[in-house]
């Protein structure tokens, strides 16, 4: 960029500028950042739900199309400037200042309803050290007369009823709050209270705290995975997961949720890319940096799919078994009734029957019965059905995969770990998503950092009483869906014609050359100049006519249906 006595006033400047430590350091900020968890409970949902193996095919092409271009501009433009968000964008011109300004109030809006996912998680990790885990098993109800298993939890089970009732203690529809949850406020303020804590004296503090919020979730995950290995099933759920439907692959769906995925995985638009690059050394490898951490995240959240279809094959296992034991007794009890003990092939032991069995002996039943086979109710108890049942979000972390542990071996340690897992990840995102917010302020308004912390994280905790209310879940999903992802695009497609053409692709080349030492390939050119603008604009648009098409809701919890009702 032209020098002149602004550029050389601030390059005095910069030199009182903090810096990382190490590169190491700002490598496992960006990581931790970027690596949230979506990788761990949206990206394996998006690939069984895309097309299992043959998913990770569209997802690696937009990674590479999209993804790294954009995530390469920010980092760019961030260690260049040496500025937060809001003043990258006035330095370029000062008409563009609202893009910074947009980009810190969408971090405060996912700030807002993330840390309540980070007080969740913390609720849990806190109620894992008992043996066995409460919500191991439904809890029973005594009045005078008997004891009984409490109803609502015998119709769904006990994981689900924990998470609803005990956790949550959640009510019917999102107008009726019920009031403050106090064991998830205690929870939020917990949470708010770490952040607060780790930002309070700026990357020197934040810096630090990386080290075990970054590097700990892998350790989690590869035990997790090497323990799933030795569970029966899970080679199931892996198989399962990784075999390609090839045929989805040309669904323009899932080349818009993969696109999307690629947006938000790499933290793109929040301003914390930018706050992070921002203290750089100016001749520090950008371009490096951003395939790396690009190709971090990809590889993270293939092992975490790994982990969590290995973990769900297992309990599919599980619930398979319980299904053919259940539906063995129904046979039974229609022996010299409905069904012909003839029927029944001579091998079958009624009091070990197999899931191979169980399908042998269904199968022949069928085709003797034929039209008058439904009516027996009989389950077809098949793994692959179950392994079909797609689960994301709060459902993966706090039903599914705790459903799952209640039937490991020393089940409170996997319980304390993963949870322990979930604080890490959300930590890590948390801290690039404030200092999105901070850095910027600071750097335009020249604010003290301690007073702003504090002042920023109070306020999000005051406004975040609104997610730990009764009804707050609802909230939570509300702002996950809806305040972010529009935002996000219109700020990152601006940011990319704001460099690409009112600053200009070819002076940025001349920058980056100065930067790195080297031209960047002339693939970036053609891309920041043509491809990822239409791209951006054509994702933004079907973002549009998606919300169109189906409006805003949420799932309430129904207490007599004892489930999600949209």
């Amino acid at each position: 960029m032209p020098k002149n006595s602004k550029t050389v006033k601030r390059e005095i400047d910069d030199d009182e500028r903090p810096a990382w430590s190490s590169k190491l350091q700002y490598i496992l900020a960006q990581v931790g950042f970027s690596v949230g968890l979506g990788n761990v409970w949206r990206f394996p949902y998006l690939c069984q739900k895309n097309g299992g193996g043959a998913y990770l095919v569209p997802y690696l092409i937009l990674l590479v199309v999209i993804g790294i271009p954009l995530f390469f501009l920010e980092l760019a433009v961030g260690q260049r400037i040496r500025r937060g968000s809001i003043g990258v964008w006035n330095y370029i011109s000062p008409r563009l200042g609202g893009i910074g300004f947009a980009s810190c109030l969408v971090c405060f809006f996912v700030a807002l309803y993330y840390n309540v996912i980070i007080g969740w998680s913390l609720f849990y990790f806190s109620q894992s050290f008992q043996q066995p885990l409460p919500w191991h098993e439904c809890p029973l109800v005594k009045n005078k007369t008997n004891t009984y298993v409490e109803p609502e939890c015998e119709k769904s089970s006990a994981t689900t009823y924990y998470w609803y009732r005990v956790a949550l203690d959640i009510s019917d529809s999102i107008s009726e709050s019920g009031g403050l949850n106090w064991r998830m406020t205690l929870c939020l303020l917990a949470a708010w209270t770490m952040v607060c804590l780790a930002m309070m004296k700026g990357i020197q503090s934040s810096g630090k705290v990386m080290y075990f919020s970054s590097l700990f979730p892998y350790v989690v995950l590869i035990c997790f995975l090497a323990r799933a290995f030795l569970l029966k099933g899970s080679v199931d759920g892996i198989i399962h997961m990784f075999t390609p439907k090839l045929e989805i692959m040309l669904e323009p769906k899932v080349w818009r949720e993969a696109a999307t995925q690629v947006f938000f995985a790499l933290g793109l638009g929040f301003g914390g890319v930018i706050a992070f690059s921002s203290y750089n050394k100016r001749d520090n490898n950008c371009h490096f940096d951003a395939v790396l951490v690009s190709f971090i995240n990809f590889f993270t959240s293939v092992l975490a799919t790994l982990v969590v279809f290995a973990v769900l094959g297992f309990k599919a296992n599980i619930m398979n078994v319980k299904c053919v034991e259940m539906n063995t007794k129904k046979i039974v009890g229609f022996l010299g009734k409905e069904i012909n003990p003839s029927l029944i092939p001579h091998h079958i032991n009624f009091s070990n029957v197999s899931p191979e069995d169980y399908q042998q002996m269904t199968n022949i039943i069928r085709g003797v019965m034929e039209n008058d086979y439904p009516r027996l109710g009989l389950d077809s108890c098949d793994i692959k059905e179950e392994l079909n049942k797609a689960v994301q979000g709060t459902g993966l972390a706090f039903i599914a995969f705790t459903e799952a542990m209640t039937h490991f071996p020393a089940s409170p340690f996997w319980s304390v770990m993963f949870f322990l897992m979930l604080v890490n990840l959300g930590l890590g995102s948390m801290f690039g998503t404030i200092q999105g917010i901070l850095t910027p302020i600071v750097d335009t308004f020249k604010v003290r950092k301690e007073y702003l912390t504090v002042g920023c994280c109070v306020l999000a905790f005051c406004i975040g009483l609104l997610f730990v209310q009764r009804s707050g879940n609802y909230f939570v999903a509300m702002f996950d869906d809806y305040s972010a992802t529009l935002p996000l695009l219109i700020v990152v497609l601006l940011e990319n014609i704001a460099v690409a053409w009112v600053y200009g692709t070819d002076k940025f080349f001349e920058d980056l050359k100065d930067m790195l030492g080297f031209t960047p390939y002339r693939f970036y050119y053609y891309m920041w100049k043509f491809i990822t603008p239409v791209l951006l604009l054509g994702l933004l648009v079907a973002s549009i006519i998606q919300l169109g098409l189906s409006p805003p809701s949420y799932s309430a919890w129904n207490q007599q249906l004892v489930g999600d009702l949209e």
